[in-house]
């Protein structure tokens, strides 16, 4: 039964530590992922919003052309792409779709369709795409996108996104825990169908 998902891609099929070595460099720190508790990195740094915000725009195309990929995301996603479409669904600018093309491409993660929507409100984008089940790391994105959409939302486990969580927000520590709950919910999907 194929099904359209819904990826995001920084944090969720890039490592969550690719921001890390970059802050250290730039604002002269030796944090770690630990020290991320929370999505909006000034809150719990002691970096002013404006000089951070203005760092972050520069280094952007620099950051996400040297992300590493997720531990285990590639041959999820290289199985998923035959038997699904992969939808992935970025807060990042559109201006950066060359650099995100590139990076799919130099890690041969295929795809469906990119959207770069530069805004980290997802909903409406996951929406028009029909999508069934949506894969993030931002909290309030996989509760927005689970509540308003009536979907499983797949959420990245990370130090900066430990809220509590509704049921149809499904917390994983891993692309292979991803993709055993996938399997699972496609059985019983099958099974529901079988019966109607």
């Amino acid at each position: 039964m194929q099904k359209r998902f819904g990826i995001d891609i920084d944090g969720t099929v890039t490592c969550p530590t690719s921001l890390v070595p970059h802050i250290n460099k730039a604002f002269q720190l030796d944090i770690t992922l630990d020290d991320l508790t929370e999505y909006e990195i000034t809150e719990c740094l002691n970096i002013p919003k404006d000089s951070f915000y203005k760092w972050f725009v520069e280094a952007e195309p620099q950051i996400y052309s040297e992300s590493p990929l997720a531990k285990g995301a590639k041959p999820v996603l290289s199985k998923w792409v035959d038997e699904h479409e992969l939808y992935f669904i970025s807060a990042r600018s559109e201006t950066l779709l060359d650099v995100t093309k590139t990076w799919f491409n130099t890690f041969e993660i295929n795809y469906h369709h990119i959207e770069l929507i530069g805004s980290h409100d997802k909903v409406g984008t996951a929406q028009k795409h029909n999508i069934d089940l949506f894969f993030e790391d931002k909290h309030d994105n996989a509760v927005d996108i689970s509540e308003e959409l009536n979907i499983p939302v797949i959420l990245f486990d990370t130090p900066y996104n430990r809220k509590p969580s509704p049921k149809n927000v499904i917390r994983v520590h891993n692309w292979q825990e991803a993709e055993q709950w996938v399997e699972n919910w496609l059985r019983m999907e099958n099974e529901i169908k079988k019966e109607a």
